[in-house]
């Protein structure tokens, strides 16, 4: 099967497109090389045998050149939910990348009638519930206080597909629902197939390591450099928790979903994460690096972040149930796979998120 891959050279793309390969498909990408670091999976996806091309999806006539695919795998967004808020980068350029962006791949889609995977997120789910859900402390990480009403859709297991996505949820996280609505409509109106996979925190080795888009990557690299860390927010504490999800586990669903037959718009939705037996807490995930790495001072800086949430975990039995979906990798395993790659590449941060 021929399959277009956007954003191909980012940490997700890039892992996504070595196992398709592996599995036999035609694999093209493109990528706007615009992220630190990207250009260092150009070479290695060649020599597999990927067709890359530079290009940026927001480029309306460079979208028309491609080539005809029967699948599209949409991997490419600006993913940090400080994106447009931060004094860095701007609110326009980041709905331009992530939602006039999506809309250019879906009229290629149409064009070609290709199929269109989104790679979504945790962060289209509504922030007040979550920002004010009652919680406990158990070892050291945060969890829903289950002896108290929690908010609709969400339990112990985590969230499920049901949790509201009223604003506010993030600029970001706008760009992505807006996304996710625009491509149903797409695949409705003009007949091809479209779905939509909510993913909780992706990790493994060679993401590049930015504490808003890549925290466990960054976590380590900077504990084994010794650079400065700060538990921010939540009292300064760092008992906030993140479930965490190697893309390659995405890789068994994608095949089912190249294949499947017509299917209603609800079952072409779901969440695909880690979930609560992969949950970690940064205090958590602290207390590994010290066995691993050796001892490291993290300042305690109770300072809120817009848009921070100190329990995000999501309930993948929708996929479990309609694609017989499990994560694959436990979270003991991606951040061995993480260390490894930092002790082995000592510039990594300076090469992905240089200051």
């Amino acid at each position: 099967m021929r399959i277009l891959i956007t954003g191909i050279c980012g940490f997700v793309g890039s892992t996504l497109a070595r196992g398709l390969i592996a599995a036999g498909h035609q694999v093209t990408g493109f990528d706007s090389f615009i992220r630190p670091g990207s250009e260092t999976n150009r070479e290695p996806l060649e020599k597999l045998g990927a067709k890359i091309i530079t290009a940026d999806l927001r480029d309306t006539v460079a979208m028309a050149a491609l080539p005809a695919a029967d699948f599209v795998v949409d991997a490419a967004a600006n993913p940090s939910v400080l994106a447009g808020i931060d004094g860095k980068t701007s609110s326009r350029e980041l709905v331009d990348h992530n939602l006039t962006g999506t809309i250019n791949i879906l009229e290629y889609c149409k064009t070609h009638k290709a199929g269109f995977i989104l790679l979504s997120t945790s962060r289209v789910y509504s922030i007040a519930p979550l920002a004010t859900l009652p919680t406990v402390v158990r070892d050291d990480a945060l969890a829903p206080d289950t002896s108290r009403p929690l908010p609709a859709g969400l339990t112990a297991a985590g969230l499920d597909e049901s949790f509201a996505t009223t604003a506010p949820i993030s600029l970001y996280g706008a760009t992505k629902l807006a996304s996710e609505a625009m491509a149903f409509e797409y695949g409705e109106t003009f007949g091809f197939p479209v779905f939509v996979n909510r993913c909780g925190v992706l990790a493994g080795a060679g993401q590049f390591g930015r504490a808003d888009q890549g925290i466990f990557a960054f976590w380590l690299n900077a504990w084994l450099r010794q650079r400065p860390l700060k538990y921010l927010g939540f009292g300064g504490h760092g008992h906030q928790v993140r479930d965490c999800l190697h893309p390659r586990d995405l890789l068994p669903v994608l095949e089912k979903q190249f294949a499947a037959p017509p299917l209603p718009v609800a079952d072409r939705l779901a969440n695909f994460a880690g979930g609560a037996a992969s949950a970690m807490s940064l205090r958590q995930l602290s207390i590994w690096c010290a066995k691993r790495f050796g001892p490291h001072d993290v300042t305690e800086d109770g300072t809120p972040r817009p848009f921070d949430i100190g329990w995000m975990v999501l309930d993948h039995a929708k996929a479990t149930r309609l694609w017989d979906w499990r994560p694959a990798t436990p979270t003991t395993a991606i951040l061995e796979e993480i260390a490894r790659h930092a002790e082995t590449h000592p510039d990594w941060l300076e090469l992905s998120a240089p200051r």
